[in-house]
């Protein structure tokens, strides 16, 4: 059974922006190709405890097992060998990468205190998209009362979009909640008003 994300992007999303990017061929529409998460645990005292954790919760959020990605050299002044372990990190094609995207869009993000949407700045130049996440707790699969350390990732979308603008109405269309940053600056300016 085809993800109801995907379904949606095919029935809704490729119409839409089709007639509003104004493109002539069905191959030009920008499309997701892949999600990939990136997460450090960095200089933790415990490194393997730190590593496993990662593993686990990085799998348990994306349903995919991560690749364990180590240090190329050693910097003394970081106290860091070569081939010690640094992060982790999955790349998610296909089905599961819509699931993932759903779920991030539709329930991972709203939990976040104070939400007000995520920057719509946040675009590399050819249309991919990286979002910094500060707590894996967000997500329904960790489990709060097991979670040992606080770990944060990157999710960057990569799209088949060339500009930032194609990527960004790609990315709205498919229920990215971004900022209105015309909003938000006329709510701060009336909270500094009322106060």
């Amino acid at each position: 059974m085809e993800p109801s994300l995907k379904t949606f992007y095919s029935e809704k999303v490729v119409p839409t922006l089709k007639a509003k990017l104004a493109l002539g061929n069905v191959h030009q529409i920008p499309r997701i190709e892949k999600v990939v998460i990136n997460c450090s645990f960095g200089k933790a005292p415990d490194r393997k405890q730190a590593m496993e954790d990662a593993v686990n919760d990085v799998r348990a959020i994306t349903g995919q097992k991560p690749v364990v990605t180590k240090s190329r050299k050693a910097i003394s002044n970081f106290k860091l060998r070569e081939g010690e372990p640094l992060g982790v990190k999955v790349t998610l094609r296909g089905r599961i990468m819509w699931e993932f995207l759903e779920r991030l869009m539709k329930m991972a993000l709203p939990v976040v205190r104070d939400f007000r949407g995520v920057s719509p700045k946040a675009f590399d130049g050819n249309g991919n998209y990286t979002l910094g996440i500060t707590d894996q707790s967000i997500f329904p699969e960790i489990e709060i009362d097991k979670v040992k350390r606080q770990l944060g990732f990157d999710v960057c979308i990569v799209t088949s979009a060339v500009t930032d603008e194609a990527g960004r109405e790609l990315l709205r269309a498919l229920g990215m909640p971004f900022r209105d940053n015309k909003a938000v600056a006329a709510r701060e300016a009336g909270d500094q008003a009322a106060a």
